[in-house]
């Protein structure tokens, strides 16, 4: 499979006869610093040069200098794998200028963020898939939630958690982590070795795309406890179970207005986010760039792009891809 990526990444490459750039002009998108983004821009920027003949340009960026750039400069174009609850007030006060708009999700249902144990856990001990269950049953779990690193959101989120909870007072220990790293590979380790495993993970990511977890059941989604529970200094926490976070594509009005077309399939581009952690994962285990990743995605799920495109675009890929 990888050797057929980069086949198509070849075959597009020697296909200036299927997009012209002169039928779009020049684009410019970003790539958010983290795998999942990048993936993201890579499958826009090879559909609208193959399928829109556009001429693209991939700025690196990260979500604060993206949304500050479009700001002062009106750039660039196209702003992909933006999660809402991290771009900020500046991003909402351009949206409410008229300077940008928010096309759609990128990810369905978002991010997501959860405690987690393995499926085969959750199968052989059904009472686990639910918190009070766990408490019940510590030992099922090695009496152990895997937190968050220090400095990270979910480290504030998850204690406070853990404080409305009560669970150490249960016989579950806290063992906080030292790293992402550390965090991702205690999971792997456990699952690996067909162990207990319990604690926090987010997607789209690698190790949800690679290992079969089931979330714990933390009760109902309470927006005021949740929001309260991000502060450190949360004096009355409460518990809530974590929402799926809005990830858009946003473009500036300019762009729309230019493009219309572009922007329509952009508006449609959605990837379910346990499917882009199976992409991530096979990314991962094949060692293949973005780009390649971003191809074995589009010849993998052909009826999902296929509905982003206009029929022109469509038959264009379809040329390419074989799909």
């Amino acid at each position: 499979m990888r050797k057929l990526t980069s086949a198509f990444l070849l075959c597009a490459a020697a296909a200036p006869a299927l997009a012209q750039a002169d039928e779009c002009g020049q684009v410019s998108i970003t790539e958010m610093n983290w795998a999942s983004a990048s993936v993201v821009t890579n499958v826009a920027k090879f559909v609208m040069e193959q399928g829109y003949g556009c001429e693209v340009n991939v700025v690196p960026s990260d979500t604060v200098p993206a949304v500050t750039s479009v700001a002062e400069n009106g750039e660039p174009d196209i702003v992909t794998e933006l999660w809402l609850n991290s771009a900020g007030e500046v991003y909402t006060r351009l949206e409410s200028q008229g300077k940008v708009e928010t096309l759609g999700k990128v990810l369905t249902p978002g991010g997501v963020e959860g405690w987690w144990i393995p499926t085969y856990l959750a199968e052989a001990h059904p009472e686990l898939k639910t918190i009070e269950g766990i408490m019940a049953n510590p030992e099922l779990v090695d009496a152990r939630f895997n937190n968050c690193p220090d400095g990270w959101g979910c480290r504030i989120v998850n204690d406070n958690l853990i404080k409305a909870l009560d669970l150490e007072a249960s016989g579950v220990e806290v063992f906080n982590h030292g790293s992402g790293e550390t965090l991702s590979s205690s999971m792997a380790s456990a699952v690996g070795n067909g162990e207990p495993w319990f604690g926090y993970y987010w997607g789209p990511t690698v190790p949800l795309g690679k290992f079969d977890m089931t979330r714990v059941n933390l009760g109902e989604y309470n927006q005021a406890a949740h929001d309260a529970n991000q502060n450190r200094d949360n004096e009355n926490p409460k518990v809530s179970d974590f929402p799926a976070a809005d990830v858009v594509t946003a473009v500036t009005t300019d762009f729309r207005e230019r493009q219309p077309e572009v922007a329509d399939m952009l508006s449609k581009m959605t990837f379910e986010t346990d499917t882009m952690s199976k992409v991530l994962a096979w990314k991962s285990d094949n060692n293949a760039s973005a780009e390649e990743a971003a191809v074995y995605f589009l010849s993998k799920n052909g009826q999902t792009w296929k509905e982003w495109l206009n029929d022109s675009a469509r038959e264009k890929l379809a040329a390419i891809l074989g799909s």
